[in-house]
């Protein structure tokens, strides 16, 4: 499955792990490459040494390092060429499910299976590559699985286009696309053997750590994403001009985001709005900015400080599992694994089996997700909900009355 290109003799000084984002000077040589992670902690450069046992073997300043490319994508010429037409399986979608929970859901399914997940980011970005070997990696081949991160539409074009079998959203398929793939002989989406919903997700409003505002009415957060409100003064933090982060329109993660602060009317993108490409590129650009505001899957906050947000009848809605499994949250959503009718194969059937189990859910939860189990909470006297009870202004309905 790779191909070695360029490669040089190897050192026995490889005992080094890199645990941390390390930026090192060009070396300026025909060989150098640069070996960067999904989650922007880890940007290498230094000279191509070997690829081998699944781990890039570069020379630097520090001496040679080896990074499991588990965990890092190589960029230029020296690179390996790591193939990935002949992949078992293709899973194409949302960034939210393919980078963060497909990577432990591979690694536990293949636990699962007594066997040995060897994982691989391709050359491109957002695109790991997941081998499982029988017998605890002594054993056959079992199968390789190809996932492509980008966006929840992606995941229906694919589908509907036959590049991929399992498509991943982060929003629930639209009435046009899932017509489109029906009238393709894809069958019907929304039925329970084709619409696999795998766990629960809260969308999380971030700001910087040292941002003094505590809190946020959805009225407010409605205003700042039209740009109507373009200073943190306006919402009782300093005055400095807010930057907004947004989403591009073709993702999940908007179209949740957008019907639970704005309704069904279409929402604009704010003049003002820096568009990101994915969780990871907006929770590092809010951590890296004083001024910044943006939002993000629970599971990928990074560091960043995470706003409970005030509905209208005055009561807080703080992101956590519980509140997202009863859907009192307002940006709580479904995560979702699609497929077709028409060309599902056994290896794509155990794998939905196993997302789909209660095998799984302890794998969910590791990857920061909330899975499908039940919870129980006790709830005590001086919380939100008992206070909103003995609340004699609060909305009956809202209230729970």
């Amino acid at each position: 499955m790779i191909t070695q290109t360029g490669l040089k003799g190897t050192s026995a000084l490889r005992a080094l792990i890199v645990a941390g984002a390390i930026a090192m000077p060009s070396l300026a040589v025909a060989d150098e490459v640069t070996l960067k992670s999904s989650d922007g902690t880890v940007n290498i450069v230094g000279e191509f040494v070997a690829f081998e046992e699944n781990a890039y073997v570069i020379r630097t300043g520090l001496g040679e390092l080896r990074i499991s490319a588990a965990r890092v994508r190589c960029e230029g010429a020296a690179c390996p060429v790591i193939e990935t037409t002949t992949a078992d399986v293709v899973f194409a979608g949302s960034d939210t499910v393919g980078l963060g929970m497909m990577p432990l859901l591979m690694e536990g399914y293949a636990g699962y299976l007594d066997a040995e997940a060897t994982i691989t980011a391709t050359a491109n970005q957002g695109e790991i590559l997941a081998e499982m070997i029988g017998d605890q990696g002594f054993g056959d081949p079992m199968g390789s699985y190809l996932v492509s991160s980008t966006t929840s539409s992606d995941a229906f074009s694919r589908l509907l286009e036959g590049s991929s079998e399992i498509g991943m959203a982060s929003r629930r398929i639209r009435p046009t696309e899932a017509r489109a793939l029906r009238d393709a002989g894809a069958g019907n989406m929304i039925s329970p053997a084709q619409e696999h919903i795998v766990a629960v997700d809260s969308l999380v409003v971030i700001t910087h750590p040292d941002n003094p505002v505590q809190s946020l009415t959805t009225e407010q957060l409605a205003a700042i994403y039209k740009g109507e409100v373009t200073n943190w003064s306006e919402v009782g933090g300093e005055n400095a001009p807010i930057t907004l982060m947004d989403r591009q329109q073709s993702s999940g993660t908007r179209a949740v985001f957008d019907l639970a602060i704005f309704g069904d009317a279409e929402q604009p993108f704010a003049p003002n709005a820096v568009v990101m490409e994915d969780n990871t590129q907006m929770a590092s650009a809010v951590n890296d900015d004083p001024n910044a505001i943006g939002y993000v899957s629970y599971a990928f906050q990074r560091g960043a400080k995470a706003l409970p947000l005030v509905n209208e009848c005055g009561l807080t809605m703080t992101p956590d599992a519980f509140s997202a499994r009863t859907e009192e949250y307002a940006l709580q959503r479904r995560l979702y694994l699609y497929n077709r009718s028409d060309n599902l194969s056994d290896a794509s059937q155990r794998f939905l089996d196993y997302a789909l189990s209660e095998d799984a859910d302890g794998v969910i939860a590791k990857a920061g997700f909330i899975d499908l189990g039940v919870d129980r909470r006790a709830q005590p006297l001086d919380g939100d909900r008992a206070r909103a009870l003995l609340d004699p202004n609060a909305d009956a309905y809202e209230a729970g009355v």
